[in-house]
């Protein structure tokens, strides 16, 4: 039971993640404000791409894996991808005028990576 509610959890977590890299790509300004920065990109969003494809990719390749029930690759890959979240927040985190509350998406990005991570590579398969 376990099993099946991480990797739900997981599902939610990569359709999250195309969420978001989906806004990235369509609403460039808004995700930017919910990511935590603002910079004068003056009508170059480029970075807002890069961003939504890594996010858009992240997302497909956690559902190919639930889909296809790889427990193992899917807890390492989530425990390796912690590192996303983690840098995100310290990026956040140094921009002048920040504070925890911008960082906190990127805080339970990396709770929940390491969380289901931890969960899927310590149980049995089921």
């Amino acid at each position: 039971m376990v099993i099946k509610i991480s990797f739900a959890l997981a599902l939610l977590t990569g359709a999250g993640l195309i969420f978001i890299g989906i806004r990235f790509m369509l609403a460039p300004e808004p995700a930017e404000a919910a990511y935590g920065i603002q910079f004068n990109e003056q009508g170059d969003y480029s970075f807002h791409y890069m961003k939504g494809i890594r996010d858009v990719f992240s997302g497909i390749i956690i559902w190919l894996l639930v889909f296809s029930h790889q427990k193992q690759t899917l807890a390492l890959g989530l425990l390796a991808g912690a590192m996303i979240p983690l840098t995100d927040m310290l990026i956040v985190l140094n921009k002048d005028g920040n504070d925890v509350s911008q960082a906190m998406p990127h805080i339970i990005a990396i709770i929940t990576c390491l969380a289901l991570g931890v969960i899927l590579i310590r149980k049995p398969k089921s």
